[in-house]
C-alpha cells in the first residue's frame, strides 16, 4: 500500500434496492493531493462522499485512510479522525456570529461538548484556533458579524473555515462554489489556495473552468463507475472526457 496515501478506495460499491450508484470504484488520492471529482448528475458524486464521510455504509469495498480501515466506522468516528467535509446546502448557525459558529465547530468534536456550565470563549485552545481559522482564510474583520448578515458567498468561505476546526486532514468539498457569482467564486477558491498545502482536499465541482483552476488531478465518475482519473492535463486532453463531458467532439 502507497506510504504517501490519504486514501485508498478499493472496489467501493453503494447498492439502493436494485439501482447501483457506486460501481466497483477503486482510487487512491495522495496526501496533500488536491483532486476534483466530476461527472454528470446522477453519475454517484455525492453518494460517493457519503462512502468517504460514512454518510451511508458501503455495500461492498473498502475505505482505507492513511492505513487505517474506516470502511465500518460511523461518521462521527471518521471526523474525529480528521476527515471533514462540506455539503451543497450551507449548514450554519445563522444568529449566531463567525467566530461563535466557529467555536462550536472546535468544541464538536471534543469532550467538552458534554460540559454544560462554561462559556465557549473560556477554552484558549478553541479560542485560538478559531483566530488563526479566520487569519489564514483572510476573514479575520467578519469575526464579530451574524452570520445571517452575511453574503452567501463569505456563508460558503466559512463552511469550509468550519469543516477544518477539528485540524483536518482530509477536507471533502460538495459542489462548494454551487449558486456563487464569479467573484465569490474566486474568492472562495482564493481562500481554499491559502489553506495548509498539507491538507488533502477531494472537490466534487460542476463548473469545469474551476475543477481545472484549482484541481491537480481529475477523477471522472459515470454511472457510478470510474472512467477515467490522472493529472488534470491527462484529462482535458481525453478524448471520451472532451466529448461526453466538455461538449467537444
Amino acid at each position: 500500500m502507497d506510504p504517501h496515501a490519504c486514501l485508498v478506495i478499493e472496489d467501493l460499491s453503494k447498492d439502493f434496492g436494485g439501482l447501483r450508484a457506486v460501481d466497483g470504484v477503486t482510487l487512491t488520492v495522495n496526501s496533500g493531493d488536491k483532486y476534483v471529482l466530476i461527472g454528470p448528475n446522477g453519475a454517484g458524486k455525492t453518494t460517493f462522499f457519503n462512502l468517504l464521510s460514512g454518510e451511508y455504509k458501503a455495500s461492498g469495498g473498502k475505505i482505507v485512510y492513511f492505513g487505517r480501515d474506516v470502511t465500518g466506522l460511523p461518521s462521527y468516528k471518521r471526523a474525529a479522525l480528521g476527515i471533514a467535509r462540506t455539503f451543497q446546502i450551507t449548514n450554519l448557525f445563522p444568529n449566531l456570529t463567525v467566530l461563535d459558529n466557529l467555536l462550536l465547530g472546535c468544541q464538536a468534536l471534543r469532550r467538552t461538548k458534554f460540559v454544560m456550565f462554561r462559556f465557549l470563549s473560556s477554552y484558549r485552545s478553541f479560542q485560538q484556533r478559531s483566530m488563526d481559522l479566520l487569519k489564514e482564510g483572510g476573514l479575520w474583520e467578519k469575526r464579530d458579524e451574524l452570520v445571517k448578515n452575511l453574503s452567501h458567498g463569505d456563508q460558503r468561505q466559512i463552511e469550509v473555515l468550519l469543516a477544518l476546526t477539528g485540524e483536518s486532514r482530509l477536507l471533502l468539498l460538495d459542489e462548494p462554489t454551487a449558486g456563487l457569482s464569479q467573484a465569490e467564486t474566486q474568492s472562495l477558491l482564493q481562500l481554499i489556495k491559502r489553506l495548509d498545502p498539507a491538507l488533502t482536499i477531494v472537490m466534487i465541482e460542476h463548473d469545469m473552468d474551476v475543477a481545472f483552476a484549482f484541481a491537480e488531478r481529475i477523477a471522472v465518475l459515470h454511472q457510478g463507475k470510474l472512467l477515467v482519473d490522472g493529472l488534470k492535463e491527462e484529462i482535458k486532453n481525453n478524448q471520451i472526457v472532451q466529448q461526453i463531458y466538455l461538449g467537444e467532439g
